[in-house]
This record gives structure tokens, C-alpha cells and sequence, in this order.
């Protein structure tokens, strides 16, 4: 009679984790669309950086647009809750601003993906940013601050009256996000890095000054 050994046996095949498989192929989405944009992204790339077979992209996202849609999701969700995570509670009217321009910049620095897939966005007239449910979440809690932090400082007599929450709130975007969308030409242009921790303080600290000094009555 043959003998019968344990190790014999046929392993049993590993169950998929559909949870863990979706966060890799969105991971590596992400860091595709970044470097190469919604055009240039290749579905076979993203699924070998996810370590799976490129039929799995399909199967859970349905199209290369539909996981572009996903990634775009994800990051406002981050956003969203890294924005979450400030309390205003108790600061004057002037910290507060100086926290917002603080926060927006080292987000950026901490997420330079964040801006190579807004300028894609760009590129392609918000197409697919307008079908964004989470944009009004993102937006209007931070519209409503700016606008009642100016109103506060009005009042109290440190800020001049007139400034638009809307037009304070794209300038506070744009200082920021200039930098590091423009930081390869500008890092050229000076001939100096940009991205060392030293110029990325002086730029923190400009915008906060620039911003603060346009609001003095």
C-alpha cells in the first residue's frame, strides 16, 4: 500500500481579497495617472504595479475612465478628512487664516500626486472632477469659514473691509499650488531647487505674509 503524506496534498488556493486587491489596483492607479495622465496611463501598467491580472481592473472598475474616476475620489476623500482633522476652536480671526494657507501648502508638499492629477484635470476642462458628489463637502464648509473668519476680522478692526471669500480662497489655491505645479521651469528659470526644505519654508512663510498684508485695513 502507498504510503500517504500530509505534504502530499494540494495547497488550497488562496481566496481573493476583493478589499485589499482594490486598494492596491487604486494605488497604483493613482501613481500611473500621476506620472503619465489619463492619456498616457496604460491598463496593463497599473495592473502589474498592483502585482494582478489586468482583467481585475475591468472587473472592478469596469474602464481605464472608471478607476481614473475612483483615484479622483479617493483624494477628495483624503482631503476631506486631512482637512477634518483642524480645530479652529478659540483662535482670532488672523491665526485662523494663517492655519488655512498652512494647511493647503504642506498638503501639497506632502502630496505632489495631488497636483500632477489636477493639472490633468485641467487639461481636460474638470471632466471628470464636475461629476464629483464629495466637491460641495470640500467646498463650502471652507468657503463658509473664510467668509465668517473676514466678517470677525472686520469687526474686530484687523482686517479691511470688501475681500471676497471666494476671491481670498482662489488666491490662497494659487499661491500654493503654483509653486509646486511650476516648481520644474521655476527651479530652472532661478537656477535653485525649489523642492529643498529650506526654499519650501521661505515660500510658506512669503504666502502667509502676502496674503495676511493684503487684508490690513
Amino acid at each position: 500500500m502507498a504510503e500517504f503524506h500530509l505534504h502530499d496534498r494540494h495547497p488550497a488556493p488562496r481566496r481573493r481579497d476583493p478589499g485589499s486587491t482594490r486598494k492596491k489596483l487604486l494605488a497604483a492607479a493613482r501613481h500611473e495617472f500621476a506620472r503619465n495622465g489619463l492619456a498616457g496611463a496604460r491598463v496593463d501598467e497599473i495592473a502589474a504595479q498592483a502585482g494582478v491580472n489586468k482583467q481585475l481592473v475591468y472587473h472592478y472598475f469596469g474602464d481605464k475612465d472608471a478607476i481614473y474616476f475612483a483615484v479622483l475620489q479617493w483624494m477628495y476623500n483624503e482631503l476631506r478628512e486631512y482637512e477634518a482633522r483642524f480645530s479652529f476652536e478659540g483662535l482670532s480671526p488672523d491665526q485662523i487664516l494663517k492655519k488655512l494657507i498652512v494647511s493647503s501648502f504642506d498638503y501639497l508638499t506632502m502630496h505632489s500626486d495631488f497636483v500632477a492629477i489636477f493639472n490633468e484635470e485641467n487639461r481636460n476642462n474638470a471632466t471628470h472632477l464636475r461629476k464629483l458628489d464629495q466637491l460641495p463637502d470640500v467646498r463650502t464648509p471652507l468657503l463658509r469659514l473664510i467668509s465668517k473668519t473676514l466678517k470677525q476680522g472686520v469687526r474686530e478692526g484687523i482686517f479691511r473691509k470688501g475681500v471676497h471669500p471666494e476671491q481670498l480662497y482662489i488666491s490662497i489655491t494659487a499661491l500654493s499650488y503654483f509653486y509646486f505645479s511650476g516648481m520644474p521651469t521655476l527651479s530652472a528659470i532661478l537656477n535653485k531647487d525649489l523642492a529643498t526644505e529650506a526654499a519650501l519654508r521661505q515660500r510658506r512663510k512669503h504666502i502667509i505674509d502676502f496674503v495676511m498684508q493684503s487684508l490690513r485695513p
